[in-house]
């Protein structure tokens, strides 16, 4: 029993040190679409946006995994420059989903919600 507790423990330890924490793309998109829901949007806008944030969170995914396929230490402010190419083309096409009032509370309340927390007094 304790074997098998120590080979979970490593387990956990394992994959926390490959990145595997991160949420899987479809909760991390659920839990996006549930700060969405006073927006009220129709099925149509709430596919589109739905596709809007799982295409992002793709390419996301996918920009990360070829820096680290690429070796070596990722260059921060091409990682930053990227997420950032990135989220404007998600903003683009949510203003065309989104009204203005919408898309402004995006921005200035829910967005800022999504990002991921640091520790207070963490080490830089």
């Amino acid at each position: 029993m304790f074997l098998a507790a120590a080979f979970a423990l490593l387990s956990f330890f394992a994959v926390n040190a490959q990145g595997g924490n991160r949420m899987p793309i479809p909760d991390r998109v659920k839990a996006i679409m549930d700060k969405l829901a006073d927006f009220k949007l129709d099925k149509d806008k709430t596919a589109l946006t739905d596709s809007t944030f799982t295409n992002y969170f793709r390419s996301q995914q996918k920009m990360m995994e070829d820096m680290r396929a690429s070796g070596g230490t990722p260059d921060r402010d091409k990682m930053m420059e990227g997420r950032k190419k990135l989220a404007d083309e998600r903003d683009e096409k949510l203003k065309k989903i989104f009204t203005d009032d919408q898309f402004k509370k995006w921005k200035d309340e829910i967005e800022p919600t999504t990002r991921p927390q640091r520790p207070a007094g963490g080490t830089n």
